[in-house]
């Protein structure tokens, strides 16, 4: 048997060539399947932009990430749509930052655009909101260990459960799902009047959210969780919490903030200053702060697959003029000096533990 090297024909005999043929495929297969998973890699990577593995960052508005955007080392500026992206070192951590802009529809274009464009493994939502347990104080940061968003609502004729579907609380056939407690319904929002509470007919629904772990049907959630592994850390940390802001700091708050993680949080499209709702969410979700951005990061995080936590320092009491220490946040910066705190803390704790 005779094959040809370069044009001339050399012999070969039969054993050596089924084995030089063998070893051929071989390397083609092995070619095939190094690029296959090089691609695979890359796709998982999810970075047009920058491929380095980061945690990502995000913040509603300029005050909450000044501070954090202060002592990020090896800093580089990306512009992407116009929204600016800071890479870096940040308590040890590579990380990539962004502000949002205040509100849901923001915080989900911000936080996405983060995804497909850098590598983030994990997700950390900074900043400040309003508080709702009046348990809870100005200055205080939450850290809660689930996020909903109840003002995704049906709004009813009024207060009798909707039967769109022929079968009271059954939505389905619209496509979207109430939201339930042990099985039924939650109950919708009553507003106080001088003649007794009526009935608004906003009953809270589920979101749906799909991902490739739930496609092709994909599910209705109402709320989403924030990471175990993330929350446990948050749960051993000894920050310093400021009474007193650094812009003024002849305004204090009377009682010593303190970090407080559990329980749920919950955002949605109004800026919050009706003490009924607050009243509402408190009694029927147990809720401890709301803000108008975390629970949208949440889902977008819970659509990538990317763990997430969120810190929230209280700026005041949502829509309680009785909150008597609102006067301290907005005079001397101490809402987001704490959540700063917090988060340098988390990160520096992380930090720790990656290397160990």
């Amino acid at each position: 048997m005779k094959v040809k090297v370069k044009g001339i024909p050399l012999p070969v005999s039969k054993p050596l060539f089924n084995t030089l043929r063998r070893s051929a495929s071989a390397l083609l297969l092995g070619a095939a399947l190094t690029s296959a998973v090089g691609s695979a890699a890359a796709a998982d990577k999810h970075c047009l932009t920058d491929c380095k593995p980061r945690i990502g960052i995000v913040s509603a508005f300029g005050a909450e990430a000044d501070i954090l955007l202060e002592q990020t080392q090896k800093k580089r500026d990306w512009k992407i749509n116009g929204n600016r992206f800071t890479t870096g070192e940040l308590r040890g951590n590579p990380v990539v930052i962004v502000l949002s802009g205040v509100s849901v529809v923001n915080a989900t274009m911000v936080t996405q655009l983060m995804m497909d464009h850098f590598h983030v493994e994990r997700l950390l939502m900074s900043g400040i909101a309003g508080g709702v347990n009046p348990g809870n104080h100005v200055g205080d940061v939450i850290v809660p260990e689930s996020w909903a968003m109840p003002m995704e609502v049906y709004w009813n004729g009024d207060g009798s459960l909707p039967a769109p579907c022929g079968t009271a609380g059954d939505v389905g056939c619209l496509g979207v799902r109430l939201a339930t407690e042990n099985g039924k319904p939650r109950p919708d929002f009553k507003i106080d009047t001088p003649h007794g509470q009526v009935s608004s007919g906003l009953f809270m629904r589920e979101n749906f959210v799909m991902n490739a772990g739930n496609a092709p049907q994909g599910e209705f959630r109402f709320e989403f969780q924030a990471d175990a592994e993330m929350l446990a850390l948050a749960r051993t940390l000894k920050p310093a919490l400021a009474k007193c802001g650094p812009k003024n700091p002849a305004l204090c708050v009377s009682v010593q903030p303190e970090l407080r993680v559990g329980g749920r949080g919950v955002s949605g499209t109004a800026f919050l200053a009706n003490p009924g709702y607050r009243a509402y969410l408190y009694d029927n979700l147990q809720a401890q702060v709301v803000d108008m951005e975390t629970a949208a990061f949440a889902q977008v995080a819970y659509a990538n697959r990317v763990p997430f936590i969120a810190f929230r320092s209280l700026s005041d009491l949502a829509g309680g003029n009785d909150f008597k220490d609102v006067g301290a946040f907005f005079g001397s910066g101490l809402a987001e000096t704490n959540e700063a705190n917090v988060t340098l803390a988390f990160l520096e704790a992380w930090s720790r533990r990656s290397q160990r």
